[in-house]
């Protein structure tokens, strides 16, 4: 079984490939040329008939989000406490902005 990780040190960041019997290949690449590997070698999700992680650990993958998106849990209760409309704002103006 073929095994890709990322390693990470101070300066740079590689790809590791690692084949049971042959020496570890290492390669400086950037995350998004590790992601492009991952692709290539179907090792970024589980994949019908194919052997990684996601099988040999029984993981599931993360969900897919558009860049970008974000939203609340639909479960999720709005914010407690009162209103923040401009009129029940309460602000202390001093007359001059340097007071102090």
């Amino acid at each position: 079984m073929l095994v890709i990780r990322r390693q990470v040190d101070r300066r740079r960041a590689y790809t590791v490939m690692m084949l049971p019997g042959e020496p570890p290949r290492v390669f400086p690449t950037s995350d998004h040329e590790h992601a492009r590997i991952l692709q290539l070698f179907l090792q970024d999700r589980p994949y019908a008939g194919v052997e990684n992680d996601f099988t040999a650990f029984n993981l599931r993958p993360p969900p897919a989000q558009p860049a970008g998106a974000w939203s609340q849990p639909a479960n999720a209760s709005p914010p407690s406490g009162g209103t923040s409309t401009p009129s029940s704002r309460k602000t202390a103006h001093t007359g001059s902005p340097c007071a102090g």
